[in-house]
């Protein structure tokens, strides 16, 4: 498959072997519409709006379709009971809620989004979320503005890592303004109780935007994030991964990224999503 340079973004190599990236119909405005999502979001950021991006992949596909497959499976990542044992539909109505959605731009994924998702539009593609990451061009722009919301251990060892000069330079910043910590497993469990636990950090934060990759959680969970401050919440999904140094480059727009390990960390209980040590890693002494 050829990959073509109208799907290029600057700063990042792609790896993703999907075959719309080699057809130019597959999504012609990729470019205008890169530089319109840019603008969007400072546009937001400066204004201190709260808005929220929610990402779509085949994963939330699954979840809302109840359909136990991959990290919908009750057991292995977003739930710990069956789907029988939680209010489902929580889920079902609070994914119609949010103020954007982005999907990959692949055709059986954009497809996926509005079996599940009806009369909801697609405003941006999730390539841009991840390859944005990736190129640290969110780094660069909301330096002193950003936070980062995601599973309890990956934010501890991003703020580990951050302990180094080398990796400061490398993402671009000293430091993230918050850290909100949520259940790396089962979230998904008891909404509620994680709603409380997420929102009361929150209501202390000062960040202008957040990523975050919070799981199938996010469903119902994501446009409720705006009750406790005024912030802009963008999913970026895997890009927390790269963040904490454990992304697998396969993944879109990650093939370039370099993966900082600190020797001897414990490393055992993250949960890797792929990553299987791919592609150039640098380990971090002290």
């Amino acid at each position: 498959m050829t990959f073509l340079s109208c799907y290029k973004i600057d700063g990042t190599i792609n790896l993703d072997s999907n075959s719309c990236f080699g057809n130019i119909e597959t999504y012609p405005r990729f470019q205008e519409d890169l530089d319109k999502f840019k603008s969007h979001l400072k546009q937001l950021v400066n204004d201190k709006k709260s808005k929220t991006f929610y990402k779509f992949g085949d994963g939330d596909y699954h979840f809302l379709n109840k359909s136990e497959v991959g990290s919908a499976r009750p057991g292995n990542r977003a739930l710990s009971v069956s789907y029988n044992d939680i209010n489902h539909q929580e889920f079902v109505d609070g994914v119609k809620l949010n103020d954007y959605y982005t999907c990959e731009i692949y055709p059986e994924n954009r497809k996926m989004f509005r079996d599940v998702i009806p009369n909801q539009e697609i405003h941006y593609p999730a390539e841009y979320g991840y390859g944005l990451v990736a190129n640290k061009w969110f780094f660069k722009e909301f330096k002193g503005k950003i936070g980062l919301i995601g599973a309890s251990e990956k934010l501890h060892l991003i703020e580990e890592l951050l302990k180094y000069n080398e990796y400061k330079e490398y993402l671009g910043l000293d430091d993230f303004n918050d850290y909100i910590h949520f259940p790396q497993k089962y979230a998904c469990d008891d909404i509620d109780i994680v709603e409380e636990f997420v929102g009361k950090q929150l209501e202390e934060s000062n960040s202008n935007i957040f990523l975050l990759g919070i799981g199938h959680s996010k469903s119902a969970i994501l446009h409720r994030l705006k009750k406790y401050t005024d912030a802009i919440f963008m999913d970026v999904g895997a890009g927390i991964d790269n963040i904490a140094g454990c992304i697998n480059i396969k993944r879109p727009y990650a093939g370039d990224w370099t993966n900082y390990r600190i020797k001897d960390y414990d490393y055992s209980d993250i949960d890797y999503l792929r990553y299987g040590g791919e592609g150039k890693e640098i380990i971090l002494n002290d």
